[in-house]
């Protein structure tokens, strides 16, 4: 079995090989990654698939009176790691101290983050394979993080949605098991700062497993059996019925307001309808637009 450390040099040496992804050439950079509708269709029965695998894996896993070893993350998976994650653990991946740091003391519940008393509320839908998701993640969240959520002005609610591939579907379990622990941000940061190439194969149940080992207080045997549990396809299912719900089509999508009303876009109908990822302008204009509302 591979170490950290090999693994990141592995996955390295796929996202040099690999092409970049495509960007827009227009003025704004980046487009936001769109899913069509037969990527849409096809998403919906990958997710009954993983769902089904997982509730005969909880199942058998009952009947033979343990948690054995198969499932998404599999205990080969987590030869040589950490009981409990640390950013000073020795195979800790790249950019492991600023994701624990970013969110130290600030309040999680879930995949909530910030004071659930703020007056304003943002929401992101999210791709853990989705490039441009990584742009937003690693350049202007920290931004709003430090402005607004650990000001207490903004509380944000984290959607990983999935559509670009399998991968995406079993990798956000990775992030919805982390926030049982209530470090889903730390996990989903983590993992930014180290994502491969897309549908490269690269986010694999070690890859995984070596992300929650990069997480500081992560309970790592907990975590393991909350991935190849029932609750993440579940908490997923959620997030695909709100996505539909709200005509999401692609990622990053970022929608605010004021907390306890009726959320908007954060990006103009003009940009949206250009294709255009949504930027830390775009965030902040519309957050300081319902904080003047106070």
């Amino acid at each position: 079995m591979p170490s950290g450390k090999r693994a990141r040099q592995q996955r390295q040496q796929a996202a040099a090989a690999a092409p970049p992804p495509v960007r827009s050439k227009g003025p704004r950079g980046v487009r936001a990654r769109q899913a069509s509708p037969r990527a849409l269709a096809i998403a919906g029965g990958v997710v009954l698939a993983i769902v089904i695998a997982v509730v005969l894996g909880v199942v058998l896993s009952s009947r033979s009176g343990g948690s054995g070893g198969g499932g998404i993350v599999t205990q080969a998976d987590m030869q040589d790691l950490p009981s409990t994650g640390s950013q000073n653990w020795a195979g800790s991946l790249p950019g492991a101290q600023e994701a624990n740091n970013l969110f130290n003391g600030i309040p999680q519940n879930g995949l909530t983050l910030g004071d659930p008393k703020a007056p304003v509320t943002m929401e992101m839908f999210i791709d853990v394979q989705c490039p441009v998701c990584q742009a937003y993640e690693v350049a202007s969240l920290p931004t709003i993080v430090k402005r607004y959520i650990q000001t207490g002005k903004v509380q944000l609610h984290l959607k990983p949605w999935a559509f670009l591939g399998p991968q995406s579907f079993t990798g956000r379990y990775g992030v919805i098991a982390a926030a049982q622990q209530n470090k889903g941000y730390e996990y989903a940061k983590v993992l930014y700062d180290n994502q491969g190439q897309e549908e490269s194969g690269w986010l694999s149940g070690r890859e995984m497993a070596i992300i929650a080992a990069s997480v500081d207080g992560l309970d790592l045997a907990q975590w393991r059996d909350d991935v190849n549990s029932s609750g993440p396809p579940a908490t997923a299912s959620a997030v695909d019925s709100l996505a539909k719900q709200k005509n999401v089509h692609g990622t990053p999508t970022i929608f605010a307001g004021r907390t306890g009303g009726t959320l908007s876009n954060v990006q103009t109908p003009a940009e949206l309808n250009a294709g255009n990822a949504p930027t830390l302008q775009d965030t902040e204009r519309a957050l300081n637009q319902l904080l003047a509302q106070s």
